[in-house]
């Protein structure tokens, strides 16, 4: 499954084509079914976001929510958690290693039910 939905020129949602669309659900509910293969999250939030400078496209920011969440973090409050301590973010090897298995996960035809293949602290949730 493609990664990449749309052409770097789109800016708005309205802009993808019709397959473009349609591709969409698809790949957002297969990386949701990845992203709680292999860190146990109980749900994800999407964000759809074309403003920063070098960034002014159409893209998704994929979010897990671990179950153990600070419920007064959760829904739009996910975003406090943006920027604050540096030592308490995830480093880039976890976030590499995460990459990986998603990305692993995201190419299997059949997944078995299987236990978090990374810790549930892997993603930082506090």
């Amino acid at each position: 499954m493609a990664g990449r939905v749309a052409a770097p020129h789109v800016t708005a949602l309205d802009q993808l084509t019709a397959q473009e669309a349609a591709d969409l659900g698809p790949l957002l509910r297969a990386l949701t079914a990845a992203l709680r293969e292999v860190l146990g999250c109980s749900k994800t939030y999407v964000a759809l976001f074309a403003k920063a400078e070098g960034f002014a496209h159409v893209h998704f920011h994929v979010m897990p929510r671990q179950p153990d969440l600070d419920p007064g973090l959760r829904g739009p409050y996910v975003f406090s958690l943006l920027g604050g301590d540096p030592a308490s973010h995830v480093s880039a090897q976890v976030m590499d290693e995460v990459a990986i298995s998603v990305g692993q996960a995201l190419r299997l035809e059949s997944r078995p039910s299987r236990k978090s293949a990374m810790p549930l602290r892997a993603c930082g949730a506090s």
